[in-house]
């Protein structure tokens, strides 16, 4: 799913995030991929930011007879915040709501991954004020993994 064994061979419990060269972050979790993710679930029901939905991409796959290690995609977003982003920019729409995709490694390494608020800017042209409105997910993932 990630290079990150290719991009931290032999260290798969690095610390630092690994920015790929797409505009995803990956950054390391201290937990397993469901505590993770109630982590992330309780840290936005605080702030009262909207869960639309969380979609359990290995859940579906045993469903059909196949295997993977466990990987949920987390759906959530705060009108207040993305509607501005999408009247500078109505392309971010299909970038919004924000993600974050939970998933374990080979290695039983549970990650947290997210499009940079930078890579979004740029892919949509964003005005540099409007990051602000999804810069929290850097701090959410940071948070959660904690």
């Amino acid at each position: 799913m990630m290079e990150s064994a290719k991009l931290a061979p032999g260290n798969p419990r690095q610390e630092k995030p690994i920015v790929s060269t797409n505009g995803i972050v990956h950054k390391p979790s201290n937990h397993s991929v469901d505590e993770t993710l109630r982590k992330l679930q309780g840290i936005l029901e605080g702030k009262g930011i909207a869960i639309f939905a969380m979609i359990d991409h290995s859940g579906e796959a045993e469903k059909v007879g196949m295997k993977m290690r466990p990987t949920k995609l987390l759906i959530f977003g705060n009108p207040k915040g993305g509607t501005p982003l999408m009247l500078a920019a109505p392309s971010i729409a299909i970038d919004l709501p924000l993600k974050i995709l939970v998933w374990e490694d080979d290695q039983g390494k549970a990650w947290i991954s997210y499009n940079s608020p930078e890579y979004l800017g740029e892919r949509h042209g964003l005005p540099q004020h409007l990051l602000q409105n999804i810069a929290f997910v850097e701090t959410l993932a940071a948070n959660g993994g904690q």
